[in-house]
């Protein structure tokens, strides 16, 4: 691995503004995240629950109407959106991130403050263990929330930024994002260029597969150059370049699909048996090189346990969608500039393809704890660990039976290789409905009760070691 470090005074200041490449990055950010810290970090030992409800897509103007004046800066008669911050991720109800790339580049003269240059909408939903991918134009045509009208989508960023609104321009993109779609946005994340062509430098590169031979334009003093088609290990700057390019016959619409292609090769690079122990010894020097150029409201353990949730979902079940010029009709606005006018009826198809399965706009997370468990299907093993103590004698057993009365699938039973005082919950995947049951049945209350132990070979999902405490106090009928 390189010993380069990132001076980071001098990223701040040559920096301004953040780069189109932060999309992409903050991915690996979150997988790498969760190899170095999955061994010592525990999750959060209770949280409650949170319901996150749809809403329908705005129709607020016919596709083929004129758009009003919107993009340029508007007198400030304007409203703020509310942006209170999110609560903590409760661990079990479908949460969704605004992925924000902006070009510093792209900077509007008389505020400068840069507009965003990509957006991509993820979403993971812990009980079905899905996921969705969703790019969005950045000229798309919409209604800007807080009184700013119509402009295109990528001025939201700027105008919250400009006029110092609540959350900044990420509040104003995600309620942007929230009207047009119609679907909840909890959180956003950007991520610096430097730190991504840093990363994947850092790994060795990025084995991606390009499927024509395309010209790109590396920032710097690189000059452009032709990456080849077929299967490559690139390094990080053609990366971010192959990115970012633009000058294909689909603009925008083939560069979000080459971003989410991006994404993919990263998933799949980092979570491969041959390369998982290499990220693992890597992670902490990659993790903190990119943190100098991280922005979120996304807090590090719920990242973590997002990141570690999304080790567990496969290819197959990570839904993509760009919306494309057959969603749109091409237009311009009254300033000139060219526009995607949405055409919401098809748009909303998309949407549904990729949010709705069980997904963002139906009731996740909600009902009786008992059913959600079950729903789960979590492999349990119970251990006694409360040697010394009379009601200890079978504990193992009758726990297994008062769990499985309950529903709950007990795969074994056992002794524990040390003794509790207090009950210990052990995770091997991210069942997390099954966690948020068992921390109220055995009213784990500090964080040192439960550890995460990441092992797809292990013969249980959950191991619950039995304590003293369990022993003393539980709601199971008396022995016989």
């Amino acid at each position: 691995m390189s010993e380069k470090k990132i001076d980071i005074s001098k990223i701040l200041t040559a920096l301004k503004r953040l780069s189109i490449g932060q999309v992409v990055f903050w991915v690996l950010a979150f997988a790498l995240a969760v190899a170095a810290f999955v061994f010592t970090r525990g999750f959060v030992a209770t949280w409650s629950l949170t319901q996150l409800p749809g809403i329908a897509v705005t129709r607020a103007a016919d596709a083929a109407a004129t758009p009003s004046p919107g993009d340029a800066v508007p007198t400030p008669e304007v409203v703020a959106p509310d942006s209170n911050l999110p609560e903590p991720w409760d661990g079990g109800s479908r949460v969704t991130i605004l992925f924000i790339g902006l070009d510093a580049r792209d900077t509007d003269a008389e505020n400068d403050t840069p507009r965003s240059d990509t957006m991509i909408l993820f979403t993971i939903d812990p009980l079905s263990k899905t996921a969705g991918v969703l790019s969005i134009p950045r000229d798309m045509w919409v209604n800007i929330p807080g009184g700013f009208g119509y402009g295109k989508i990528n001025t939201a960023y700027a105008l919250g930024e400009a006029y110092k609104l609540p959350g900044g321009g990420p509040g104003l993109a995600m309620k942007t994002v929230e009207q047009f779609l119609g679907v909840p946005v909890q959180y956003y994340a950007q991520v610096d260029f430097h730190a991504f062509e840093e990363a994947i430098d850092a790994m060795g590169g990025l084995y991606i597969c390009i499927p024509y031979k395309i010209r790109v334009d590396p920032i710097g003093p690189k000059p452009k150059q032709a990456i080849d088609k077929g299967c490559q290990t690139l390094p990080g700057y053609l990366v971010l370049a192959y990115a970012r390019n633009r000058k294909t016959e689909g603009g925008d619409v083939d560069r979000a699909e080459r971003q989410q292609q991006v994404i993919m090769a990263l998933r799949d690079q980092v979570l491969s048996p041959e390369n998982f122990p290499s990220m693992v010894a890597q992670a902490p020097d990659i993790y903190n090189e990119a943190a100098a150029g991280l922005r979120t409201n996304l807090s590090f353990e719920d990242a973590l346990r997002l990141a570690t949730l999304a080790t567990q979902i496969p290819v197959s079940e990570i839904k993509r969608g760009v919306i494309n010029f057959d969603m749109v009709i091409l237009g311009t606005s009254p300033d000139g500039l060219s526009i995607f006018k949405p055409i919401p009826d098809k748009i909303r198809v998309l949407r549904d393809e990729i949010f709705q399965t069980g997904g963002a706009l139906s009731p996740m997370a909600v009902g009786d704890p008992v059913d959600l468990m079950r729903a789960d299907a979590a492999r349990v093993k119970v251990l006694n660990g409360a040697y010394g103590i009379v009601e200890a004698t079978n504990l193992a057993s009758r726990t297994q039976q008062y769990l499985a009365s309950q529903g709950m699938n007990v795969v074994g039973v056992g002794n524990a290789d040390n003794t509790y005082d207090q009950s210990k919950i052990v995770l091997h995947g991210p069942n997390l409905y099954t966690l948020r049951y068992l921390l109220d049945l055995f009213q784990a209350r500090s964080n040192h009760q439960i550890s995460f132990r990441f092992d797809p070979n292990a013969d249980a999902d959950i191991e619950i070691m039995l304590g003293n405490d369990w022993a003393l106090n539980n709601p199971m009928p008396p022995a016989q």
